[in-house]
């Protein structure tokens, strides 16, 4: 059960006439598209996009995705491994690819629809460790992926499981069978699979074509998980991405496709030079899809920042990511195309710097219409862990955000004129009818924030936000319920684990 429905089960427990009705799941974005450049200067920097794509070329580590391209048109030199992609390629590749994709989750009421205009939040991902107050900075273990899951599936807000934490504790052949298992048992929610070869991709289909009771094609004609897929920056498709764009098309699964471009490093340092690789890179990977499988769901998407010129590590929440980040979604909208954007935090600590960088990275995504936020809760340190407490802090704005989603009514009750009429000049508003009758449902019921602690400085008052945060996490997870499961399922997901196990597993492609 997740935080929302407890709070409106404690809600209908107090009055059953006034109960908050609150919908995290299906969120559409609020705030109007804000452009950081002019239309004349995003259509510049995709013809120079193209140009790259057409004269500068990509290099393409994988020879069947070579072939694949140079059967499309592409111009290809197999010894230097580089391919050279027309543009009436890409305008063709663009044309089938889908402007909407229905995602199945493991229950209906977690289905999401990923298009322009639709707002979808995930937590951290991919980071090598785990850090809460209580027993410190670690290397990610199962145990922290499972209970990280856990609170992903406790609050409505989180609309996918992304791989928050790698568990270093299962070796690199085992771990996607750990993984997918948690996620399936943990987690009703849209599921996350790593490209790491062919071996594992396709175990991984397996378990929850048959965890969710599919036929074949029953799992290849919709999508039933994602992948994340980065390019490795500057210009390369390398073997485990360029397979997994091709393995995750070919199965009708979806992949959100994601340059890393860091100005300065990995990018050129403008905003506007690394925007126009970063899309370059994006165009290449999602013509990828398309020549293998036209009308595959894929998604266009961006992780552009500036480093640190002094240190060379990357910086997160700044001016220049926020403005990418506008530039990204002129672009995605150019092409029409549902796209993936990102929050983070450089911080070490879940300080005031990581706040503020989180919610500027946040705003960055929102006013640029992104339709998925990637590591919009728990992230510190560039991405080097994800924090427990951060986590639920960072859930409450994220809570805040949905409560916009939903908009402000302004019916004639709402106006108010009688509680105008009823309350005398010099008068307060806490009595009256108006109030009394809204008082439990009227405000967003806070996470962490404590809004009544007037008087009770000892007891509550001592408690800053991090420790307040630790509470809620340990709560959360002390009453965690698994949802409904077939316990049959489970037992076979279980077998075909330990089936592959003793067979040696799967090892990752490099």
């Amino acid at each position: 059960m997740s935080r929302t429905e407890r709070r409106g089960r404690r809600s209908r427990q107090q009055s059953p006439a006034q109960v908050r009705q609150v919908d995290y799941r299906n969120l559409k974005n609020p705030f109007p598209v804000m452009n950081a450049f002019s239309e004349d200067r995003i259509e510049a920097l995709h013809q120079a996009s193209l140009e790259v794509l057409e004269d500068i070329g990509v290099k393409v580590l994988l020879p069947e995705a070579r072939q694949l391209f140079k059967a499309a048109g592409a111009r290809v030199d197999e010894a230097a491994e580089m391919v050279w992609i027309g543009r009436e390629i890409v305008g063709a590749a663009l044309a089938t690819a889908p402007r909407a994709i229905q995602l199945r989750a493991g229950a209906r009421q977690r289905d999401l629809e990923l298009k322009l205009g639709n707002l979808v939040f995930q937590p951290g991902a991919g980071a090598p460790h785990a850090t809460d107050l209580k027993r410190g900075r670690r290397p990610g273990t199962l145990r922290d992926f499972r209970e990280l899951i856990q609170l992903t599936q406790s609050f409505d807000v989180l609309h996918m499981l992304p791989p928050l934490v790698e568990p270093q504790d299962v070796p690199m052949h085992l771990r996607h069978y750990a993984m997918t298992e948690v996620m399936l048992t943990q987690s009703d929610k849209f599921p996350f699979v790593f490209s790491r070869g062919t071996p594992q991709v396709l175990d991984t289909f397996e378990m929850i074509r048959d965890f969710r009771g599919l036929s074949d094609a029953e799992f290849h004609s919709e999508a039933h998980c994602y992948t994340i897929i980065n390019t490795n920056s500057p210009r390369t498709l390398d073997v485990p991405m360029a397979q997994g764009l091709i393995d995750f098309a070919r199965a009708g699964q979806v992949s959100l496709v994601t340059p890393f471009t860091l100005m300065g490093a990995m990018a050129p340092v403008t905003v506007a030079g690394a925007m126009t690789l970063s899309h370059a890179e994006a165009l290449a990977a999602i013509t990828l899809t398309q020549i293998t499988k036209p009308g595959a769901p894929v998604t266009y998407g961006t992780f552009t920042s500036n480093v640190d010129m002094k240190s060379g590590a990357p910086a997160f929440g700044t001016p220049e990511h926020f403005t990418a980040s506008l530039v990204a979604g002129q672009l995605a909208r150019r092409i029409g195309l549902p796209w993936r954007c990102a929050g983070g935090s450089a911080a070490n600590l879940g300080d005031a710097q990581a706040a503020n960088e989180s919610q500027f990275g946040l705003w960055g995504c929102l006013l640029a219409g992104a339709s998925v936020v990637i590591h919009s809760a728990g992230w510190l340190e560039g991405g080097l862990s994800v924090s427990y407490e951060k986590l639920i802090t960072d859930l409450e704005v994220l809570q805040m955000v949905a409560e916009l989603c939903a908009g402000t009514p302004a019916t004639e009750a709402d106006i108010a004129l009688d509680a105008l009429r009823e309350v005398p000049p010099s008068g307060h508003f806490f009595g009256a009818a108006h109030t009394m009758a809204r008082y439990q449902t009227q405000f967003y019921q806070p996470l962490v924030a404590d809004w009544s602690n007037i008087g009770s400085w000892t007891e509550n008052g001592s408690l800053d936000a991090t420790a307040r945060a630790t509470g809620i996490w340990e709560r959360t997870l002390a009453q965690f319920e698994a949802p409904p499961q077939d316990l049959d399922k489970a037992a076979a997901l279980r077998d075909f684990i330990d089936k592959r196990t003793a067979e040696g597993g799967a090892p990752p492609e490099s």
